[in-house]
């Protein structure tokens, strides 16, 4: 058997039921990822090696390095002995926007603000976003089914998702990493790259909804997201800021609407 993408096969001892056997198991694979823009380093996240073109463009968008589609430019991936730098080509004015909102990100799994110098660093006030109404009917059958393009999680458990879901046609991008808030950034990032409309589009992740995943969302211009967990008070009102209809604990057929109850729509809209 060919060793999946982004997963490495490890040998366990596993106990059930009184009883031990030998197997070989499948583990996630977590690198340091760097993020180096014009030369300069920016951040290292603990990430998933996968999509990490995506992973680039969705981080400088949602970090508000990159505000254009014409300002990004290019991104190299170099595998280095101890992880993997992503030299990230972008316009002069990103270079600006960098030394002005400089976060040098201890990148973690788990974190969102972890590593930042400053409380005066944290962005409380969350870009303002169009309203999105959202079929629910579409919103737990997209939680109920994207398990099923979950590979890393079906071979390791140990994987998030997230998905760029158009309002017409479903999920368009599904990615996964062991981190939240990576496999946000690559579905956003893939978005980007197929030059999807955030105004047509909403957001499902598989873990809770904090803070900064609202704010990704916010920062990609969308409208609506669901998770299959709680949000945070912070995030809930970060969604309320922002405009961000805001979901959890979407188990279907339960659901708990935190943010814009109206824009979870029940019926189809009437012409």
């Amino acid at each position: 058997m060919n060793t999946p993408p982004a997963m490495l096969a490890q040998s366990v001892v596993r106990h059930e039921s009184g009883v031990a056997v030998t197997q070989s198991d499948w583990l996630v694979q977590e690198v340091p990822v760097a993020m180096v823009f014009n030369g300069v380093s920016h951040a290292v996240m603990m990430a998933t090696p996968s999509d990490l073109e995506d992973f680039a463009r969705g981080f400088a968008w949602t970090e508000g390095i990159v505000q254009d589609v014409h300002e990004w430019l290019d991104v190299e991936i170099v595998e280095e002995p101890i992880g993997i730098r992503l030299e990230i080509a972008v316009a002069a004015a990103c270079e600006w926007r960098m030394k002005e909102r400089r976060r040098q990100l201890a990148g973690r799994t788990g974190c969102g603000l972890c590593g930042i110098e400053q409380l005066a660093h944290i962005q409380l006030n969350p870009t303002p976003v169009p309203p999105t109404v959202v079929q629910v009917s579409q919103m737990l059958e997209v939680l109920a089914t994207l398990a099923a393009s979950q590979p890393l999680q079906q071979h390791t458990g140990a994987a998030h998702a997230a998905a760029w879901v158009d309002l017409e046609h479903g999920p368009l991008w599904v990615r996964e990493d062991v981190g939240r808030h990576n496999a946000l950034d690559k579905a956003i990032g893939a978005a980007l790259a197929g030059k999807a409309d955030p105004q047509m589009a909403w957001l499902a992740i598989t873990s809770r909804a904090s803070f900064e995943m609202v704010q990704k969302a916010s920062m990609a211009g969308v409208g609506a997201l669901a998770a299959i967990s709680a949000p945070t008070s912070l995030a809930v009102s970060c969604a309320e800021k922002a405009g961000v209809a805001l979901a959890g604990f979407v188990r279907p057929p339960k659901w708990v609407a935190y943010t814009y109850p109206e824009r979870w729509q029940t019926a189809p809209a009437v012409a």
